[in-house]
This record gives structure tokens, sequence and C-alpha cells, in this order.
């Protein structure tokens, strides 16, 4: 860690938006973030190589975040206007969003403290009289990290690709402290098709994608009338059914995966790393409701790795999906957070531009473990050819306009509510980094305040892939086996490519 060199200003001039007078409306889906039952605040887990300089961070939060209009303005509301709500800038006391707890040189184990802290974070809310955000640093040395510092923020201020955004251009190259963290360049969709010989059989294709992406999206918004009205998902050992589950103190924990294996099994099976972690999603929960449902002293430790009938004891046609987080950015990758704030100067757009697709998570105990990927690919690429998500980003920002706040939250929260768990997948920076000199060993990001009892975010970060689970612990007590099952399911997949001869050599960058 270096101390005493400041870090240059990330903003080099001060970032302009377009305000009515000193305030600027909330965006839609942030409003929605306000609602009641889908208050969701979102934590960011950062582990580091060092001890934290409490010092030099609060001066670099001073340079960069608190220069940035989401984290220096109040969340305003007009009660006499309907309960409009505004962002309004006003000055930043980052004593006041900085908090050092007093740590026991003597406790007894550092890693449930961390746990503890973190999950006490879940039960207590934002001071609505400063900015909605504020970091808690701990320097107790855990299994990951010599130090921890815990970022929370309301979801309201920005969705997880703004926060990855603000966070690189926050740091600086861990192996290289001049220069910026690589921004991942996205691919741009390809113009072969004008240029076809054959333009008869293009256009022919391309008229047939279109008739099916028009009956796939009419099937996916049946489905969500269907799951708005009635259409629950079963009660599963994971699934929260207590009324109002979402207030409900959570733990959150996470594990640091080798993400060199993730791509290794994206090459080989043509994937993508959103299909291999979704299949892996699919394998872990299909693994864990599997032993939750064995009768006791069935020795089903020792027979996890079959899909043989006798060790088999899911029920069978278990409806379960997921709430599928959907970047709807132009451009889906990252980019600077000055670039982000400036209007028309980039496509990744700062704020919550995202939505979800419902999507169904196979359980089941199947004897090739690849066959959970092919699956999920499967259903990953049904909804590439969907306008699923576009339609329901549309149809609630159209049900706050002419319905208001309180009638499209209790259409979202039944949604939700009738589903079973939340996923997301974030980019992150593709080589480790510094933050204000402190060399990052892994970023674990979570949400909470939406009607699950349990939700998987996947984070990654260099050559490393973090898995961090939310549960409720009165409905899944035994979480550390739910990770557990996590990590076994991806060796399993891994192993079964290996074995198979399908491993192909790529690039460790790629």
């Amino acid at each position: 860690m270096i101390r005493g060199k400041s870090i240059k200003p990330i903003f080099t001039k001060n970032i302009s938006i377009e305000v009515d007078g000193d305030e600027e409306l909330l965006s839609p889906v942030a409003r929605l973030f306000q609602a009641k039952g889908l208050n969701i605040p979102i934590i960011y887990v950062l582990g580091f190589k060092t001890l934290i300089d409490v010092d030099a961070v609060k001066s670099g939060l001073n340079d960069s975040f608190v220069k940035h209009p989401r984290f220096s303005s109040l969340l305003v509301t007009d009660e006499k206007n309907g309960g409009q709500m505004s962002w309004r800038r006003t000055k930043v006391d980052i004593h006041k969003h900085v908090f050092t707890p007093e740590v026991d040189p003597n406790m007894e184990s550092a890693e449930m403290y961390v746990e503890d802290y973190i999950s006490n974070l879940t039960n207590t809310g934002l001071d609505l009289a400063k900015p909605l955000w504020e970091l808690h640093v701990l320097n107790v040395k855990t299994s990951d990290a010599n130090a921890t510092a815990v970022l929370k923020v309301h979801h309201s201020v920005g969705d997880g690709t703004s926060f990855i955004s603000l966070l690189l251009a926050s740091s600086r190259k861990a192996s290289d402290l001049e220069s910026m963290p690589s921004v991942l360049k996205t691919r741009q969709l390809s113009t072969n098709f004008w240029n076809n010989r054959n333009r008869f059989w293009g256009l022919f294709s391309a008229t047939c994608t279109m008739i099916l992406m028009v009956f796939n999206t009419f099937v996916d918004i049946l489905q969500f009338v269907i799951t708005a009205l009635f259409l629950k998902d079963t009660d599963t050992p994971i699934k929260g059914v207590s009324e109002h589950i979402e207030l409900s103190r959570k733990r959150i924990v996470h594990r640091i995966v080798s993400l060199h294996d993730i791509k290794l099994v994206k090459y080989a099976m043509n994937a993508t790393i959103n299909d291999v972690l979704l299949g892996i999603t699919m394998a872990a929960l299909s693994r864990y409701l599997n032993g939750k449902y064995a009768p006791i002293g069935d020795g089903l430790e020792k027979e996890q790795d079959t899909a043989s009938k006798k060790y088999n004891h899911l029920p069978a046609n278990i409806r379960l999906r997921s709430s599928l987080a959907v970047n709807i950015r132009s451009s889906p990758g990252t980019s600077s957070a000055e670039e982000m704030m400036e209007k028309d100067q980039s496509k990744v757009k700062w704020g919550n531009l995202f939505t979800f697709v419902l999507v169904p998570i196979t359980i089941a105990l199947l004897d090739d473990p690849l066959d959970y990927v092919r699956k999920a690919k499967a259903v990953v690429d049904r909804k590439k050819l969907s306008f699923e998500a576009i339609f329901y980003y549309s149809l609630n920002r159209f049900l706050l306009k002419f319905f208001g706040l309180k009638i499209t939250a209790a259409h979202v929260y039944k949604i939700l509510s009738n589903t079973t768990m939340a996923f997301s997948n974030i980019i992150g920076p593709q080589e480790e980094i510094s933050f204000y000199g402190h060399h990052l060993s892994y970023i674990a990001p979570s949400t909470y305040g939406h009607p699950h009892a349990f939700a998987v975010h996947w984070q990654s970060y260099g050559e490393k892939m973090i898995f961090v689970l939310t549960v409720d612990p009165d409905v899944i007590p035994d979480y550390n086996n739910l990770c557990a099952d996590f990590e076994s399911s991806l060796k399993l997949i891994k192993d079964a490519v290996t074995q198979s001869g399908l491993a192909v050599p790529f690039h460790a960058k790629t």
C-alpha cells in the first residue's frame, strides 16, 4: 500500500447533468427501488491484501465518489406534489459516511465477525438526511483478505454496471499504479448480412428469426401475466413463504473460484460465461435440494455425484424460477464514470438501466454434469430470441406513468414473490486493481430487500470468479453447505470437460 501519495482525481471537470433547478427527478426504476417491498440496497464487500489506511480512503473518496452527482445528492420527496422524488445536490461530510468500528484483537473467529457485521447491516436502513451510501472499514484478517471494506449504497443510486465503472475510475492497475484499469471492449454486431452474396436466404433467415422472436415474446408475456395473477413456484426448502420476507435479516457469504476453470467449460461447450454460471447454479441447487429431501441417514454424502434413482430424492416436476437481471444498455460493457454521466457521450449510461426476465431453473440429478450447462445455454439462447426484457422494462415505465408507484410496485412484488430466487452476473476488472493505494483481493456484490429467501450474484475479478449467496438463515440455515455444493458442481462440470476430451486451449486473458 502506498501512503502519502495523492491519487489524481478521476473527474477532470465537474460532471454536468440535466436538472430542474437544483434537483433531478428520479428515474422510473429508481422510484421503484424506493417502494414498499422493493426497497433494495446493494452491498459491496471489498477484500484487501493490506490493512486499510482510513485517512487515505477518505481523501480518495473526496476526490472521486463525492464529486459524483449521485453520491453527493439527497433523496427528497415533495409531498405537496404527489410524493414526487428527486435528487438534490448537497455538501458531503465524508466523516458521516465512513465508519471504522473498534475490532477486538482477541475475537474467536474473524470470519464470523465480518459475516455478522454484514448481516447486521441488512437489518438497518440508510439515513435519508445524507446521500444514500456509507463505507464500513473492518481492519481484521480473514482467510481471503487482510482487511475488508463494506460499501452499502441504495439501489436507486445506480446498478451494478454503474458501480463497477465508478470503481474502475477510482482505481489504478495493481501492477502499474500510474495506469487506469482496462475497460472491457464489447464486440460490435456484424454487418456481414448485407454483404452476403445470397441476400435472399439471408433475408429469409432474418424473417424467420423475427417471427420466432414475436412468438417467444408472446409466450413470455403470457408467463408474466399468469405469474402476476396466480402461478407460483413449488414450495421448496429454499423458497421463502413467510410474509414480508424482504424485511428479514440476511446472511451474505461468498466463495472464490477460478475464472480459468469457467472459461475452460465455456470454450469446450461453445457457450458464454453466463451460460456456464447458470449451469453451475442449476447443478448446485439440484444437489442441495436432493440432500434436503433425502431421508436422514441415507448416506447421501457418499453418493452425491451419481444420478442413480436410488439416491434421487427430488420430487417430480419442481417449478423453480429465477429473476435474471438483464442490462438493457445499447453497449453492455463498462465505461468511465465521467462518460456515463455525460449526455450522448457514452452508450453505457449511469443509472438503473436494467430489467429482469423469468428463467426456469432445472432441478434434477443428471447423469452427465455437462447437461446442466447445455440446459442453461438452451434457456439463455431462447431468452435472447425474445423481446421479453424490453417489453417488461417498457411496461413498468407505462404503469408508473399512468397508474402510479403503488400499483406498479405491487405488480412487480407479486411477480418476484411468486418466484424462488434472483440471479445476476457482473463483469469486473480484467486485472487486479489498487483502490486508493490498497491492493484489492476480491469484490463480492449482493442485494437484499427483495421478496426472495435466496439470491446468487456472480462477479469476475482478474482471474477470479466470486459467487455471493444472499440467504434468509431461517429458510436456509445450512448456507455453508449450499456454498460447498456450488464449488463441487463447478469441479464436477470442469472434470467432465477434461475427461470427455472436449477441453480446448485458450488464452487466459480471453
